[in-house]
């Protein structure tokens, strides 16, 4: 088959013939018909973001297929199936705390990257093998959109979080970095899980009128001055009542400062979510006040990625049309021109903007 290799970091992607992979055990053989290039894509290629990727491999975050071969567990998977293939992998023998890797992507710790080198490669080919329980069955009419179904693996992240500190229907959400990839991807999440209220802080003002303009009165855009104590009372005064919950999805380039005003606006008995990369790249720490998390009895916790449940829940949103995904601006292209893909990725990383690989020409 054909594949996108990164042989090292700061290498371009190299499409290449390789071997078909060899489904075992609890495991699905799927044809990747599209799958989605991440903004930040180039930065992990590159080596700046640290990722604990080892090259050579065959990069990638999930994608939509169809189903070649399921293994003898796979009950209701058949061959010719549409799925949907989730990269967030955890290993089988440690139901509390299980390794996690994120297939041809990244890892977490020792136990991460071992599962990473068993599941090494991802979705930038024309076939892949998957975990069974990562496979998961889409609707017949996602086939008249691949590409657009792919940004699953983009609005699933942000619903994890949202899930994580238990939005409820008729809540205020304030989401910090609401104006990037994911940032607007959450706004989108929350409103169709029920927010009355949806506070977007950001400093581009293009990117906030988009969002406004898509939602109307349930989202209050803020532009922000970089002045925290400034910013965090513009961001109360646009929620017009407590707000209930913060998710933070700023990038790793993004100054702590900026997540501490927008996490401190959350109201006594309120609930932050860390989902971000600040600090990732060095930097200052966070820094809560301690008084002010105990004596307000304020929530804080982190969310890397989502439950596995996450995938059927998004999947049941965009289906019923609570998620239109309708608005987005999708660019394809096909595996030969991946390079032209990461580039056009990073140079397109607004709301709603969407690069996606049409890995099998069929």
């Amino acid at each position: 088959m054909r594949a996108a290799v990164l042989s090292e970091f700061g290498a371009p992607l190299a499409v290449q013939e390789v071997p078909d992979p060899r489904a075992e055990g609890g495991e699905v053989l799927v044809e990747v018909l599209a799958a989605s290039v991440p903004p930040y894509a180039g930065e992990v290629f590159s080596g700046e973001r640290r990722y604990p990727l080892e090259p050579p491999v065959i990069p990638g975050t999930g994608g939509v297929g169809r189903v070649l071969r399921a293994g003898p567990d796979a009950t209701r998977l058949r061959a010719g199936d549409l799925v949907w293939c989730d990269c967030t992998v955890r290993s089988r023998d440690d139901a509390l705390t299980p390794d996690i890797t994120l297939q041809g992507w990244s890892s977490r710790g020792d136990g991460g990257a071992r599962l990473a080198r068993h599941l090494h490669d991802g979705a930038f080919a024309e076939r892949m093998r998957v975990p069974t329980e990562n496979v998961h069955p889409l609707p017949a009419r996602a086939q008249d959109d691949l590409a657009r179904w792919s940004s699953l693996g983009i609005y699933t992240i942000p619903y994890g979080g949202l899930l994580a500190g238990g939005l409820q229907a008729g809540e205020t959400l304030l989401v910090s970095g609401a104006t990037g990839n994911l940032g607007s991807a959450a706004v989108a999440v929350a409103l169709a899980m029920g927010a009355a209220r949806v506070v977007a802080p950001g400093r581009n003002r293009a990117a906030l009128d988009l969002l406004a303009g898509r939602f109307g009165r349930r989202v209050r855009p803020v532009e922000l001055t970089g002045d925290e104590d400034t910013d965090r009372g513009a961001l109360s005064a646009a929620a017009e009542g407590p707000v209930d919950m913060v998710i933070d999805l700023l990038p790793p380039a993004a100054p702590a400062s900026v997540a501490r005003a927008a996490a401190m606006t959350v109201r006594e008995y309120g609930r932050v979510v860390l989902m971000g990369g600040v600090g990732m790249l060095g930097g200052a720490d966070l820094a809560l006040p301690y008084p002010w998390l105990m004596r307000n009895s304020v929530t804080v916790r982190g969310q890397w990625m989502y439950p596995r449940s996450a995938n059927t829940g998004m999947i049941r949103l965009i289906a019923s049309g609570a998620l239109d995904l309708a608005p987005e601006q999708v660019r394809t292209f096909p595996l030969d021109a991946v390079d032209e893909a990461v580039a056009y990725a990073a140079a397109h990383a607004g709301p709603f903007e969407r690069t996606v690989l049409t890995p099998y020409a069929g």
